[in-house]
């Protein structure tokens, strides 16, 4: 660990959230000296404060003891790289259109992989009054159902949470191109190009 680093970082994070040291300090339980001291490079905080020190500056404890955040690279937002993230604890859904380091419940989450779906996992489309109507004969109980289903075109994504006990039916706006995705609990995700 660069000390230097670490305290740049410190700084940078903590006048981004607007706090001042006195501020950061009472919220670690510490003097507003040791704030200074660590910002300064003369010393660094306690093995056992990183937890509290990166949630008070909204980052990781391994981007504090590296002294550097991990930037993206610029992509201009393509839809065509989307990526999905289910948390199996609370059922939360996340996106990206860039590799990103995505957590929920504590745990870290991978983005789901898509593949080609089977008969039992197969949309029926067709098209009513200008939209796509899509359905399903999938099992929509608690433990086993399609949570949700995303239409993602060149420059936006449109997304429906679907849940348990509904019927597994929607309308999406018609697409002249797109690809489709969606996501079963217990067998993952699905795509298909339209």
């Amino acid at each position: 660990m660069d000390q230097q680093k670490t305290g740049a970082l410190i700084r940078r994070l903590r006048q981004e959230q607007k706090l001042t040291q006195r501020q950061l300090a009472q919220k670690l339980g510490v003097g507003d000296k040791a704030v200074s001291k660590w910002e300064r490079g003369l010393g660094c905080p306690d093995v056992g404060l990183l937890p509290a020190l990166a949630k008070a500056l909204n980052t990781g404890a391994e981007q504090l003891l590296r002294g550097a955040l991990d930037a993206n690279e610029t992509d201009g937002g393509n839809m065509k790289r989307i990526q999905f993230y289910f948390c199996p604890q609370c059922g939360n859904l996340l996106t990206a259109t860039a590799p990103a380091q995505i957590s929920c419940c504590g745990r870290p989450l991978a983005p789901l992989t898509a593949q080609a779906p089977d008969d039992a996992h197969r949309l029926q489309r067709e098209t009513v009054e200008d939209e796509l109507y899509l359905t399903s004969p999938h099992a929509m109980a608690k433990d086993h159902y399609l949570a949700f289903v995303a239409l993602a075109g060149f420059d936006r994504v449109t997304l429906v949470r679907l849940y348990p006990e509904q019927n597994a039916e929607l309308r999406l706006p018609q697409p002249r191109r797109g690809r489709l995705y969606w996501y079963c609990t217990q067998h993952g995700l699905f795509t298909e190009q339209l």
